[in-house]
């Protein structure tokens, strides 16, 4: 028993020792110019930091956790005091390394009381956010007010107004649920927020192929709107109609997304079609982008603001409409009834078709029939992608990609057909 737990404090010291030298490579590497002395803190430093955090929490259990706070108390008081003197002789008035120095003395502490492996993976998050300097810097010089306002947007409907709504049924068949239907709105709002920004950080830069697929995380509508504008100008054709079936494509990895949060139950049956049509979408798009590709021809995919008020309201109300229609369908016409709204939704839109049923199949609605429903909507969505290029740059020069569009969502239908109906 002794020897188990002698292992045990070895195992405990070591990791806030590991601790240490995590955080004071990175901090000593980072300062790897300056001479030494000239340093408050550097490898050694950080790891003897470690080492007395790690020591100081092991005390404490003998002598009581007045110990460990008044040792933290004595070490923060050094760091503040060493920060001071450096930002007089040097003007530097940083504070990331004093409070990585406090933080190297909790992370530590907090690993030999044993949760070693959760503050190891605190310290691995702590080395990646102090490496990355240059890319936030970068990020935070690029981010136009917009987009601030539209993230202090996107915090205020999901932490303030989202808990202020009821959560239960209104109306005909209960199918009103404010609080679930403007959770949605956040879920849709947040996922076009992480493509609006995938595209303005990467996708630009690294050509047509990636810039879809980062559309499409936003918007693949919005993607297919913005190439087939560019297709006009270019004789390249297929290399625009690639990046529109790529970035439709990604469209299917949204609805396993939504389903996934809101009923994941349905996934059993959903993954397979869902993700034979992903495959074949993207296959084709890849053969058309690589058969059309033109290292002279690079487009810039413009997005809008990655959040509007007015937007969110639209697709609020719209997801609305679309669960009361789902539910009087369901009630007036059954299972003809959803197929019937899943293909008309699908014209329009299919994160709220796909979102409607997915809440349905929880209580009402038979998991087959929402599945089929989705597989729809989704193969509805995604041959109109080829329409809506074809009303601007021509039917005739469009049809390779309603063609192939048709062709990708086809094995997805049959499949489901054979596996969930």
């Amino acid at each position: 028993m002794e020897l188990t737990e002698d292992i045990e404090i070895i195992i405990q010291l070591l990791s806030a020792l590991a601790i240490g030298l995590l955080i004071g490579i990175e901090r000593g590497w980072s300062g790897r110019q300056e001479e030494e002395g000239v340093r408050v803190a550097g490898l050694r430093t950080f790891s003897l930091i470690g080492l007395l955090g790690g020591v100081c929490a092991l005390v404490a259990e003998a002598l009581g956790v007045w110990f460990l706070a008044v040792s933290f108390l004595a070490v923060a008081i050094m760091i503040v005091a060493g920060h001071i003197l450096e930002a007089r002789e040097s003007g530097d008035l940083g504070t990331t390394t004093a409070f990585s120095m406090m933080l190297t003395f909790a992370l530590a502490a907090w690993a030999a009381i044993g949760y070693y492996q959760i503050a190891l993976g605190a310290s691995v998050v702590a080395v990646a956010l102090l490496g990355m300097k240059p890319v936030l810097h970068t990020w935070l010089r690029n981010i136009e007010t917009d987009e601030i306002y539209a993230g202090i947007k996107l915090l205020i409907i999901s932490v303030i107004l989202l808990p202020l709504l009821p959560n239960r049924g209104f109306g005909p068949w209960e199918a009103i649920n404010p609080y679930w239907i403007w959770l949605m709105v956040v879920l849709i709002c947040g996922i076009s927020f992480v493509g609006y920004f995938a595209i303005k950080y990467v996708g630009n830069r690294l050509g047509t192929l990636v810039t879809s697929i980062t559309g499409g995380l936003a918007s693949s509508t919005a993607v297919t709107l913005s190439l087939s504008h560019f297709a006009r100008q270019y004789s390249v054709k297929k290399l625009f109609m690639g990046g529109v079936m790529i970035a439709s494509s990604i469209m299917f990895i949204r609805v396993l997304v939504e389903v996934a949060v809101v009923n994941p139950a349905l996934l059993e049956l959903l993954w397979l079609p869902v993700t034979v049509m992903f495959f074949c979408v993207l296959g084709g798009g890849f053969w058309l982008w690589q058969t059309g590709s033109h290292k002279d021809v690079e487009p810039e995919l413009k997005l809008d603001n990655p959040f509007k008020i007015t937007m969110a309201l639209k697709f609020g109300f719209l997801l609305a409409v679309i669960m009361f229609l789902a539910a009087a369908m369901l009630d007036w016409f059954g299972e003809s009834g959803i197929y019937a709204l899943s293909i008309i939704s699908g014209l329009m839109d299919v994160d709220a078709i796909t979102l409607s049923l997915s809440r349905l199949a929880i209580d009402e609605l038979s998991h087959n029939i929402a599945v089929m429903g989705i597989v729809l909507a989704s193969a509805v969505n995604t041959i109109i992608k080829g329409f809506i290029f074809a009303f601007f740059v021509g039917l005739k020069e469009s049809l390779p990609l309603i063609i192939l569009l048709i062709a990708g969502v086809i094995p997805g239908l049959v499949a489901a057909l054979i596996f969930v109906v």
